[in-house]
């Protein structure tokens, strides 16, 4: 069944739960045309999204020839060079590169940076108020924060940092043909600037993520220059604008309901839980990656032909894994 949707649509990002529904309504794989992307199936149930994500013997990231889903022929070839991250890669690849990148995101790693996390964010929220109320939450702290989380895992100079926020800051806001052009200056320069810190770090040394990229790629050569670039740009968009979304969606819903605020209020010591909830059902990411089928199927009463593009939700929460 074909479905007419506006995934860009303020509608849309006030409830995506809502929307969902409509979707599945229309069945458990709809027709429609995704932003960018263009037309797609989408699975809407639990069931179906969970085939597509977990049967990589049939739905794959990249059709014959390394072609990627969901790429454009008219995007630039620089998009193309950042997309080629472990997200958008089958097996084994995806293991190759994940492996990489383990250690520095173990929970050991993760408590040892608890103290200078936590020293940003008092910092931030001191600040909030600064220029008087109200204040922008998501541009004074949701977005600056895990931004600065970043750049020190990736081990960039602290006087570098509000130029690369900067840049990440036109990334995150595309809403139209300006903003793109925006985006694609934005990712001009960042790409400029990594490949440079990349090449002092092969040079120098150094600490963080970057150094150790190159640390890895000297003794065995297990990922390769534009790899790590790419690795980079999955961390600023899965490590950055998810948490971005998670505190000002969490907040957002705070603000709705004064009694799920109070509750937490009355007893901090209820903040993790209050996070684990937040991360259920206040999901910062509502699509995965789109996927060809590596041969003639049927899902959820649609048959598909080899090479035909799909596209699994991915929202959390009752909507969907």
């Amino acid at each position: 069944m074909n479905a007419r949707f506006d995934f860009t649509s303020q509608e849309f990002f006030r409830d995506p739960a809502a929307g969902v529904e409509r979707l599945r309504a229309s069945g458990p794989v709809v027709a429609t045309r995704f932003p960018i992307v263009g037309k797609v199936w989408i699975t809407t149930t639990y069931e179906t999204t969970a085939r597509v994500l977990k049967d990589s013997a049939t739905f794959t990231l990249r059709k014959e020839g390394g072609g990627l889903a969901g790429l454009r022929w008219w995007m630039p070839p620089s998009i193309a060079a950042l997309a080629n991250s472990m997200l958008t890669m089958d097996e084994p690849d995806h293991t190759r590169l994940r492996g990489i990148v383990d250690e520095a995101f173990r929970r050991r790693a993760i408590l040892d940076m608890e103290p200078r996390i936590r020293a940003i964010a008092d910092d931030l929220a001191g600040k909030l108020f600064a220029d008087g109320s109200p204040a922008d939450l998501v541009e004074r702290y949701a977005r600056t924060l895990p931004l600065s989380v970043i750049c020190e895992l990736l081990g960039l100079p602290p006087a570098d940092r509000p130029k690369f926020i900067a840049w990440a800051n036109t990334v995150a806001r595309l809403s139209g043909v300006i903003s793109f052009l925006r985006m694609m200056r934005g990712l001009s320069q960042m790409r400029r600037y990594l490949e440079e810190r990349l090449r002092l770090a092969r040079e120098q040394g150094g600490e963080g993520l970057i150094a150790e990229l190159v640390r890895v790629e000297m003794e065995g050569g297990r990922i390769s220059a534009s790899e790590m670039v790419s690795m980079v740009f999955l961390l600023l968009g899965a490590g950055s604008e998810t948490t971005t979304h998670l505190i000002s969606g969490s907040v957002y819903e705070l603000l709705k309901d004064t009694a799920r605020r109070d509750w937490l209020v009355q007893n901090w010591s209820r903040a993790g839980l209050a996070v684990e909830e937040f991360l259920r059902f206040v999901s910062p990411v509502q699509f995965s990656k789109p996927r060809f089928v590596r041969q003639d199927m049927e899902l959820g009463g649609v048959r598909f032909e080899e090479g035909r593009q799909g596209h699994g939700h991915g929202g959390g929460g009752q909507h969907g894994p």
